[in-house]
Order: C-alpha cells, then sequence, then structure tokens
C-alpha cells in the first residue's frame, strides 16, 4: 500500500490552491476556484448526509462531461461513498442494468439522459436528482420527499453550519482505509457485456500520485478536458491529477469534432494534453497527409537538408493546431497507428504513448515524450507496478503481459469466476494484451491475445496490426481482419466522403480497394496476406468507448 492519503491530498489542494481557478465550462465564462469547490463539495456532502447516504453505498453518475458532473464524483469520493461513472453513450437498458447491478443507492443524471430512463425500473435507487439543476427527479415511495426537504434546506442549514462562511480551514476529509472501494467503473468490454471493476483508493492514489511525482500538471497550469470523465483515462488524468495540484482545468462538453477541438486547444493554450489515437490520426490524415503527398514536397522530403526545414515548419503548424504551449501529448486509450506514430516522431513532435486498462485505473506503462521508443507503449511504472511476460523470453518471444502493483483492482463487483479468470493467486493481472517487456521495463505490445489469429502454417498474425496498414490507404474509413476457413479476409468500410470529394463513383469501389489489398500485401509478411476484401455499407457497430464490437464479425 501506498504511503500517501488520497483524500488527505485534496483536502491539502484545495486549501493551499484556495484562490485559484480549479474548473470552468468551455463556452460559457463562469469558473470556480478551488475555494468554490470545496464549498459545493461540502454542501453535497451534507445533502449526502441528510438524506441518510452512508459512506460505502454506491453513487450512480450518469451524464456528459460538466462542471457538475466533477463537482458530484469529488463530493462521492471524499464523503467515503462509491461513485459509479456511467458512460453518457450506454443505451437506457444497459444503463439501468449498471445502476442496478452496482447497488446504487442515488443517482444523479444529466436531464436529456433522464427522459428514457425508467425509474420504476431501478428499485435500488431511493433518488434521482439532476446534475444539470439539482432538482430532485424522482424519489422512491418509502423516502419521498426525504430528498426534496433536504434540497430545500440545504442553504439554510449549511448557513448554520458555518456561520462565519465556508473557508480553507474547513476543509476536512474523514479517513477511510486505502483499500476502501473508491469506483465501481463499468468496461464497454467488446467481448460481452460490461463488467464492474473495483478500485480502491489505494488503486486511484497510485495513479494520481505518480501523475504528480512526474509533473504532468502542477500548479497554475491549464488542462482542457475533452475525454469522458466517466472513462478511466480522462477520471484519472483530466480530473484526479490535475484537482491535486492545482491545475485549472476547463471542461469540454460538446463532442469533440476536429474543427470545435482545435477551436478550444487555441483559446485554453492547455500545458499537457491528453488524447486517444483517432484525434491525432485524423489530424494527420486531413491536414498533413495532403502537404506531404504532393510531388514538390515529395522532393523537397528526398532532400536531407530541406528535408529537416519541411519537418521543423510541418511540427510548428501542428504544434500550434494543439494550442502551442503543451509540454507533450499523451496517447492512450488505444494503440496510435504506426505510420503516424513514425511520422510524428521523425519531425519531433512531443508525444508519447502510455498504455493502461481500466483495471488498473488506468496507468500500467508511461515515458515522457524525450525518452519515447517508437513503438512502445511505455515504461512500467517505476516503484507503483511490475509486469512480465508469460514466454520463455519476455524481451523477444511475444506472450500475455501480466502485471501487479499498486493500481491493480480490487476484483470485478460480484463477479468472482470474472475476477479468477484475470487475478491469480499471486495478485498477478492477465491484461489480455500480447507482447514483450524489454530489461528495462518498456512495454511493447503486439495485439489482443483473443483475436490473435494462428496461421495454417502455425505463424502468429495480429489483426491489429495490417488493420493499421489498413486504415491508412486512402478510401479505407475502418477496417476489421477475420479469419474465415483457411482465408485471411479483412472486412472494410470505406470511406464514402473522401470518394466523393475526388469524384470517385461507388461503382468504383472493388477496384479501389483491390488496390489496396496488392498495396497492404506488398508491406506484409508472407503468411499475412490478405486473400480477399469484404465491403461493408455500414460503420462497425461500436462500445461506448468507441472500439469496434469484434465478437460480433469473427
Amino acid at each position: 500500500m501506498l504511503t500517501e492519503d488520497l483524500l488527505q491530498i485534496y483536502a491539502d489542494s484545495f486549501r493551499i490552491n484556495w484562490d485559484l481557478p480549479a474548473l470552468s465550462q468551455y463556452g460559457e465564462g463562469t469558473t470556480l476556484t478551488y475555494g468554490d469547490l470545496a464549498r459545493r463539495i461540502a454542501r453535497t456532502h451534507l445533502f449526502f448526509k441528510e438524506c441518510g447516504i452512508k459512506p460505502g453505498q454506491k453513487v450512480a453518475l450518469l451524464g456528459k462531461n460538466t462542471v457538475r458532473w466533477i463537482v458530484t464524483y469529488m463530493a462521492t469520493l471524499t464523503y467515503g461513498a462509491v461513485v459509479v461513472p456511467i458512460l453518457p453513450d450506454f443505451n437506457p437498458i444497459d444503463a439501468q442494468h449498471i445502476i442496478n447491478h452496482s447497488d446504487s443507492v442515488i443517482l444523479f443524471v444529466s436531464d436529456q439522459i433522464w427522459e428514457n430512463l425508467d425509474f420504476e425500473k431501478m428499485p435500488g435507487v431511493k433518488f434521482a436528482i439532476s446534475i444539470d439543476t439539482s432538482e430532485v427527479l424522482a424519489e422512491m415511495p418509502a423516502v419521498a420527499g426525504k430528498a426534496k426537504k433536504a434540497m430545500g434546506s440545504l442553504s439554510k442549514k449549511f448557513s448554520k453550519l458555518y456561520p462565519l462562511g465556508y473557508t480553507a480551514i474547513d476543509v476536512h476529509y474523514n479517513f477511510f482505509q486505502a483499500d476502501s472501494l473508491a469506483e465501481i467503473n463499468y468496461t464497454s468490454g467488446t467481448t460481452g457485456f460490461s463488467k464492474g471493476v473495483m478500485l480502491t483508493l489505494n488503486n486511484l492514489c497510485g495513479n494520481v500520485v505518480f501523475g504528480v511525482r512526474s509533473q504532468l500538471h502542477f500548479r497554475g497550469s491549464r488542462a482542457l478536458s475533452f475525454l469522458p470523465l466517466a472513462h478511466a483515462y480522462g477520471c484519472a488524468f483530466d480530473m484526479l491529477v490535475p484537482l491535486a495540484v492545482g491545475t485549472h482545468v476547463t471542461v469540454f462538453g460538446k463532442l469533440p469534432s476536429p474543427k470545435l477541438l482545435v477551436k478550444a486547444l487555441g483559446e485554453v493554450r492547455p500545458n499537457l494534453i491528453l488524447c486517444v489515437p483517432l484525434v491525432l490520426e485524423k489530424v494527420y490524415r486531413s491536414q498533413i497527409l495532403p502537404i506531404i503527398s504532393k510531388p514538390s514536397i515529395r522532393r523537397m522530403l528526398a532532400v536531407p537538408f530541406l528535408r529537416k526545414t519541411v519537418y521543423s515548419k510541418i511540427c510548428r503548424k501542428l504544434t500550434e493546431a494543439f494550442g502551442g504551449e503543451f509540454s507533450q501529448v499523451i496517447v492512450g486509450g488505444a494503440p496510435l497507428n504506426p505510420e503516424v506514430e513514425q511520422f510524428l516522431h521523425r519531425i519531433k513532435f512531443h508525444f508519447t504513448v502510455g498504455f493502461g486498462m481500466t483495471e488498473c485505473g488506468p496507468l500500467i506503462s508511461f515515458t515522457p515524450w524525450d525518452k519515447f521508443i517508437v513503438g512502445s507503449s511505455g515504461r512500467t511504472l517505476p516503484g507503483i507496478m511490475f509486469s512480465k511476460v508469460e514466454s520463455d523470453n519476455e524481451a523477444f518471444i511475444p506472450g500475455e503481459i501480466c502485471v501487479k502493483g499498486e493500481n491493480v483492482m480490487r476484483g470485478y463487483y460480484k463477479n468472482p469466476e470474472a475476477t479468477a479468470a484475470v487475478l491469480d493467486s499471486d495478485g498477478w493481472l492477465h491484461t489480455g494484451d500480447m507482447g514483450t517487456i524489454s530489461d528495462a521495463g518498456t512495454i511493447f505490445i503486439k495485439g489482443r491475445c483473443k483475436t490473435m489469429i494462428l496461421s495454417a502454417n502455425g505463424q502468429n498474425i495480429y489483426p491489429e496490426e495490417i488493420e493499421a496498414k489498413l486504415n491508412n490507404m486512402p478510401y479505407v474509413a475502418e477496417s476489421l481482419v477475420v479469419q474465415r476457413g483457411h482465408k485471411l479476409v479483412a472486412l472494410i468500410y470505406p470511406d464514402y466522403e473522401a470518394m466523393d470529394k475526388v469524384g470517385l463513383s461507388h461503382e468504383m469501389m472493388p477496384k479501389v480497394m483491390e488496390k489496396v489489398r496488392e498495396e497492404v500485401n506488398r508491406v506484409v509478411a508472407p503468411y499475412e496476406k490478405i486473400d480477399e476484401i469484404q465491403l461493408r455499407a455500414s460503420e462497425f457497430e461500436k462500445t461506448p468507448k468507441r472500439s469496434i464490437k469484434r465478437f460480433l464479425y469473427n
């Protein structure tokens, strides 16, 4: 166990940074200081108490990224209750299942999502509260009126409790054991229904302590939060770490389209950026690829001196597009396309790729941009996590990556069978990822164990590597490589928008894709060659995390 107390970290941060800006909602102009945040947390604590909510009980949180969402999360955490953050992309039936399965007794929900929920089908929920307005939306008949009464008298009781006003010296959170349950985060797993990952205070603290020690965020720095906060990656590094050190977090609640995101980045100018690969890949394909594909630029890139100049200009342009004042862009949540990764490294763009999973809240490995090795997923967190590969030679022969340490979950909520399948008796978590680990602890991921294909001659094929090459080809929007009989088949959803832009008729698609197949087959190993391409008329079905549900297509 770590010696640091997570809730004490926040009590100290709120007191020390009392007058500094803490939270802003992008485009709305209102900013909460750390003092305002602490005050709102204290009011929520009083509301919990008046409603009879006890530490250890479950509080579900369902809505898009907002300042109010963060206040509710932090209030639940510091009260000693268990946060159940639910991605707003879950359909109503799945969301209700999660609320019921988690044994949540109170639900904070956005008004828009509430319209599609059925309170009667959530029998364990005593109160439903609007995140947007704090209005009591519904109450269980047995406690009818209790929440409304508590909400109605909250200001009066709060003033009576703090007659001189709530000040920095009033910030104090009760002590809870480090192994106390802090959060149940439901995965959007691609192999079936979600599992509730039980994260303890110590698990969250491991991520926060690493972020603080690494100075990813710092007092007075700026952050733009656009990743889903209900997902472990955004929750830890766009919220928990920044609020532990005095960072000003601007919450971007809109759907992060490239155009809107670039505008917001230019206005906020964050000092650290967290993103998923899709963001960088879209920028690369829309802004960089058209430039470096021009014949004149290709000729310049063939000359070493001119190449350096071109790369420098592209790097400056890309850096400015992301706000111009960041120390590094941290990519996580999925593998970064190798072609994009290699190009960004060549132009000396400040980026790095980490490795994590919800079951580790999420971080497993990380290396700062100036020490990052292309093709890797960073180094196992020193002093916090340990890693190994189940193979005869973990540095050269791929095997399943296993990890243990401070960040590893307690298990899956009410699912001992699923827990036993991934957590062994020695505390090693089997990640389900195939890869190698260097002597220095640097992790190199090949693909998922369950997606690995065994060729007819016994070779291991990692479909993700072939898909990365396919997805970089013109007119390919997304792809999935599967085995059908003894054939390797690429299922492709074409980029019809790109075709329309250049005047290519859809009838030409089979010929275009045959050329794609030939191009990819020239750069893969003989046993990885694609035998057939099958076109799709619609996008692949995805999880709320935007991962393709592979199990539907195998």
